[in-house]
Order: C-alpha cells, then sequence, then structure tokens
C-alpha cells in the first residue's frame, strides 16, 4: 500500500539526510595514513576502507531515526523497506579523487517513496558545499535556491561527463568525446557523477551525459537536477543526459550519434 508523506515529514526527511551527510562528510575529512584497497569490479573499480566505514556511519544513522526504512547501497547494504521509504546512499562518490586527496568527493544520500525520488543531498565537505532538494520544493545550494542554466545553444554549451571502468567501454567513450568536443564550448570531467548533476542545477555545467550510472549515482543529484528545472533521462543504451529543457535535445541527439557507448 501507498505510504504517502506529508510536506512536513518530507522536510524531516531532508533534514535527518543532511544531518547524516555531514556526520559522514566529518568521518570522512579525518583522512587515514593508509588505505585498504579492494577491488570490485575491476581494478579500476575499488572501494577503500572509508567508503565502508562511512557507508555503515550513514545507515546506523538512518535505522536508527527511521528502523522501517529501506536501504541500498552502493558498497552493499541491502533491506526491504515497510515504510514505503528506502534510502539510496553512495557513501563516497568520487572514491578516486578521496584516494588522492582532491577536491570533488561528496556524500550523496536520496530518499524514494512509490512515486519516485523524494529528497536528496549531495554534501561535498572539502569545498563546504551542500546541495538539497524535495520533490516539488525546487532546489538549493548552501540553502540558496538555485537554476540550471536554460536556454543554452549546443555550440555554448559546457558540458559535464565521466567514463565506466570497463576499458572497452572507455575506448569508445573516446570516440564520443572526440566528435562531440568539435561541436561544444568545451568538456569537463570532475569525477563524481553526483556533483556534476548537482553543477547542472547551480549552472556552473550546462549540461552532463554518462553511460553506466547505477542508483545511487544520480538518486539525490538527479532530484536536485530536476528540481532546478534541468530534465534527466536515461535511454535504454544506459546513457543519462542532463540539461536544460533549450539543451537537452540538441545534447541528447549529439551523443547517441557520435557512437555507441
Amino acid at each position: 500500500m501507498p505510504h504517502s508523506l506529508t510536506q512536513a515529514q518530507s522536510r524531516d526527511l531532508l533534514a535527518l539526510a543532511a544531518r547524516v551527510a555531514r556526520e559522514a562528510g566529518e568521518l570522512l575529512m579525518n583522512r587515514p595514513v593508509t588505505f585498504d584497497i579492494s577491488a570490485k569490479t575491476s581494478a579500476l573499480d575499488f572501494a577503500t576502507q572509508m567508503d565502508n566505514a562511512s557507508e555503515k556511519l550513514i545507515v546506523d544513522a538512518l535505522l536508527k531515526v527511521r528502523p522501517q526504512d529501506g536501504i541500498v547501497g552502493e558498497e552493499g547494504a541491502s533491506r526491504p523497506s515497510t515504510s514505503g521509504i528506502t534510502w539510496v546512499i553512495d557513501p563516497i562518490d568520487g572514491t578516486v579523487n578521496y584516494l588522492y586527496a582532491l577536491p570533488g568527493w561528496n556524500i550523496s544520500i536520496g530518499a524514494r517513496d512509490e512515486v519516485g525520488p523524494l529528497v536528496g543531498v549531495v554534501h561535498a565537505p572539502t569545498v563546504n558545499s551542500t546541495w538539497t532538494a524535495i520533490r516539488g520544493e525546487g532546489a538549493f545550494f548552501n540553502g540558496v535556491p538555485i537554476y540550471c542554466n536554460d536556454p543554452i545553444t549546443l555550440d555554448r554549451a559546457l558540458i559535464g561527463t565521466g567514463f565506466e571502468y570497463d576499458v572497452a567501454k572507455r575506448v569508445e567513450q573516446g570516440r564520443v568525446v572526440a566528435n562531440l568536443l568539435p561541436l561544444i564550448r568545451d568538456l569537463r570531467r570532475m569525477g563524481s557523477a553526483a556533483v556534476d548533476l548537482c553543477y547542472v542545477a547551480m549552472g556552473a555545467f550546462d549540461g552532463f551525459y554518462e553511460s553506466g550510472l547505477k542508483e545511487w549515482d544520480s538518486a539525490a543529484g538527479g532530484l536536485i537536477a530536476t528540481e532546478a528545472g534541468a530534465i534527466v533521462t536515461t535511454n535504454e543504451a544506459g546513457i543519462t543526459v542532463c540539461a536544460g529543457p533549450a539543451l537537452h535535445p540538441a545534447l541528447a541527439r549529439a551523443i547517441e550519434g557520435s557512437a555507441p557507448i
């Protein structure tokens, strides 16, 4: 049966997610001297002990307040929901950035109900940045309303992207980049899909695309971008495209027409 939340309850969810994201950020800012690295799908796809510690902190904190909620976590946390709410967690989005002590990594926490994404928080503690959204209530950066750039033409668009871990797919993605570059203003690869989506939301990017994103990559950032006025789609080939209404069709056509990715 559907479990409808009031506006106040949705705001409570957002406040909880924001608090927990900050707590995880405090944990992660204390970087260890050495890292225990475990490979996942390939040598390029890995987790550290801090990914696991962050996910445990987040899950424990959420379930302490809402023990009937479901969980989907990148590092394996999983449980069904009996409340109608499921949390979707990326404990460190941008693990490579984190490993190399680069800024741009973040904690991404989203919650969905039977309708879809309901609340989203992306917290990047190294740059004192927090993006938030509640479905139907707009998007915010550090508490200030944000909006995507629109209208923008393709030839004037700054586009963000990311690459998959599979080497063969990276070769194809390189061909897409080569074909796309002459059509746009420029391209950026920051290393975090969640932040890339938030950059579109706040107008720091005009658009973003990436293939092979998982739910935890876009659960929070996708909602934030949508609430900022952007269109976020994923086609049958698994290519996610995010941009303002005027740019989105042209960007999607340019990407899909460049090469299979």
